[in-house]
């Protein structure tokens, strides 16, 4: 854990000053008449920094290396070489370590298996330190142009590249193995994303609509079932990846709390229910349907592509645990990772909506009278209605719009599912239904009694009760206007624990606390670096939380989790949390804090503050994301936490941390 000590120390700081302390010249020569060509590395160090070595020590600083691409024009001899360096001991990795000051230069070798000129291209990382802070520089790009050897060198070379030792063609197949290993590995991972991706309030109503559509399907509907999975696979594999690598690791964020494809999706989904609702047919322009007439082996497959489509675009704003890792493994440079990972990811997606998509067909052999086919289309066109206020708030919640605080939402859900429970019972009809008012099926009246239930317990929410199975589904409780949770713990009169105050975890006021705020009363900040420093003064381990105000599962975590009595009094006595929204869109950084990203582009809010220290420090981008680190910048815990609603596995984590803090 050492390793990642130092280096993220004052990684905050860094970023605003967007410190370059080391100038790296690359060249090639060839050694003498022979066919080796030897690559240097110099390093120009800036006067206050020092270079660490290349030499690798366990929990210590991270060494100095250059990844080389493979090539059919060379062949890397031996290993990378390094001048002596000053090694002394370094207390905050318990180890002697190797650094250099002023300049280094590293030495390769390679052999040249062509006389014609070639470039050496890869990627290096090296880490730079001064006395105030550590600067980490991973995934470094360099070529290096070699020029053009003797034809007797080359014939040579040619001789000699057929001479491969047994070890070499072992280290070959090792490495072979591994990387397909790790593909199997990141599949799996991809595929079982895809599973709990279903059940997000994106993608999960796209199930009512995927049957609504196939109910109508005729003779070929299977064979259009099969096309709709495919084209789930196609469209998402092709489409993800291709913007990931096109708008970098940000892009599933910017995707997923956007206004504008917000509104569009809450649009399409009010569009799809006032159909459902029987006031009108949604159908394809006469010009698609006269081609689809005269073509119809073709035609016939345009409905379920576009459906596929539709299912891409809605479900990506919801994906971005899996999209933001192929995003992050594309913009590295990765091709085949990517793509392993959206095909695993979409696969299953594909599998249960192609599954639906064939059910319909089962439903048309039932019978047909009592017009319950209709009536199974009316209760889907409620379920849509509901849900399309999910991506309204999305774009309220992140732009600060208020237009659809938690009392407002959960009124129009309490309206919405009372008329259902109303429509189940008979009392409404719609243009397509039959006039009879008897309930004659046991089934529908026990979904109308599930129905009114489900609204009851919605109601203790209009004044502040959690309504836990909802917590991911419903706005930030932060928000309502009327809690009486709220209101008893400001008076400071009765007994609720849960939101007693954490005035003992902060040292000043808490730069953007207009606008931002922390959920059951805690205190804490919402700038990495003020929290930082904030930890030092109070000797505390500091409390991480990547979070988002569109983020469904840290709404979840909030109020399953944090709202338990034993983890909300180890948050409030035993950290300073830095709760960093990734999504915020309306917080400007101070002038003197913008700063150029690893993209190139410039930075001024400080949600793109927050998203850069999550990637840069972890390698993740994915929220909910919970990180306890030491005032010094030691991770204090085996793994960090990811979304995982279990409070005891959380309070697990949250104790080993302070334990290893006390050490």
């Amino acid at each position: 854990m050492s390793t990642i000590l130092m280096l993220f120390a004052f990684v905050g700081v860094v970023f605003s000053q967007m410190s370059q302390p080391v100038k790296w010249q690359f060249s090639a020569k060839q050694v003498g008449d022979s066919d080796i060509v030897e690559l240097s590395m110099h390093a120009t160090i800036e006067s206050g920094y020092h270079l660490y070595s290349s030499k690798v020590v366990e929990d210590g600083p991270i060494a100095t290396s250059f990844d080389v691409d493979k090539s059919d024009e060379f062949a890397v001899v031996g290993s990378l070489t390094e001048p002596q360096g000053i090694t002394e001991y370094q207390a905050e990795f318990g180890a002697d370590v190797t650094y250099f000051k002023n300049s280094v230069t590293f030495t390769q070798q390679i052999k040249a298996l062509t006389n014609k000129p070639f470039k050496v291209k890869g990627i290096f990382k090296y880490m730079v330190c001064n006395n105030g802070s550590c600067v980490p520089f991973f995934d470094n790009v360099f070529s290096i142009d070699v020029p053009s050897i003797s034809a007797a060198v080359a014939q040579s070379s040619v001789v000699d590249e057929a001479v491969t030792t047994v070890s070499e063609a072992a280290h070959l197949e090792d490495e072979s193995a591994k990387g397909e290993e790790s593909l199997w590995s990141f599949f799996w991972i991809a595929f079982g994303g895809g599973l709990i991706g279903l059940l997000t309030p994106c993608v999960f109503p796209m199930i009512p609509m995927t049957v609504s559509f196939f109910i109508k399907s005729g003779s070929k509907g299977k064979l259009q079932a099969i096309i709709y999975g495919v084209s789930i696979v196609l469209i998402y594999t092709i489409f993800g990846t291709l913007l990931a690598m096109l708008f970098g690791e940000n892009f599933a964020n910017l995707m997923s709390t956007h206004w504008l494809p917000n509104l569009l999706f809450a649009l399409i989904f009010f569009v799809f229910a006032i159909s459902l609702f029987g006031y009108f047919e949604i159908t394809a322009p006469s010009w698609l349907v006269n081609k689809s007439v005269q073509n119809e082996d073709k035609g016939d497959f345009i409905g379920p592509i576009f459906m596929a489509m539709t299912l891409v675009l809605v479900s990506f704003s919801c994906t971005l645990p899996i999209a933001g890792t192929v995003a992050i493994s594309a913009v590295g440079g990765e091709v085949i990772r990517p793509i392993v990972g959206m095909v695993g990811f979409s696969l299953a997606f594909a599998i249960p909506f192609t599954f639906f998509a064939f059910f319909p067909k089962l439903m048309g052999k039932l019978p047909k009278s009592g017009g319950w086919l209709n009536s199974v289309k009316v209760c889907l066109a409620f379920v849509e209605l509901a849900f399309a206020l999910k991506f309204i708030n999305v774009a309220d919640e992140v732009y600060g719009w208020r237009l659809l605080d938690r009392e407002i939402y959960l009124s129009a859900w309490i309206v919405i599912f009372t008329m259902l429970g109303l429509y189940l019972l008979g009392k409404l009809r719609f243009p397509h239904d039959s006039e009879s008012n008897v309930i004659k099926s046991w089934f529908r009246l026990l979904l109308s009694v599930i129905t009114f239930t489900f609204v009851v317990y919605m109601v203790p929410g209009l004044w502040g009760a959690p309504l836990h199975a909802l917590s991911g589904w419903l706005p930030s409780i932060k928000n309502q206007d009327f809690n009486i949770e709220k209101l008893v713990r400001e008076s400071g009169t009765g007994h609720v624990s849960i939101g007693a105050s954490a005035n003992n975890s902060i040292c000043e006021t808490p730069k953007y606390s207009d606008k931002l705020s922390l959920p059951h009363g805690l205190k804490g900040y919402f700038d990495y670096d003020q929290a930082l420093e904030c930890a030092k003064k109070l000797n505390k381990p500091i409390l991480l939380d990547f979070t988002g105000k569109a983020c469904v599962n840290c709404r979840k975590m909030e109020q399953q989790v944090w709202a338990d009595s034993e983890v909300l009094k180890s948050l409030k006595e035993d950290f300073v949390i830095a709760a960093l929204y990734v999504d915020e869109r309306t917080v400007e950084l101070p002038q003197d804090e913008w700063f150029v990203d690893r993209n190139g582009r410039e930075s001024k809010l400080l949600s793109q503050k927050n998203s850069n220290l999550q990637i840069t420090m972890f390698q993740a981008n994915a929220q909910p994301y919970y990180v306890i680190m030491h005032p010094d910048g030691t991770i204090l815990t085996e793994n960090n936490y990811a979304f995982d609603p279990n409070a005891v596995n959380f309070l697990k984590f949250l104790k080993e941390g302070v334990s290893n803090f006390r050490k």
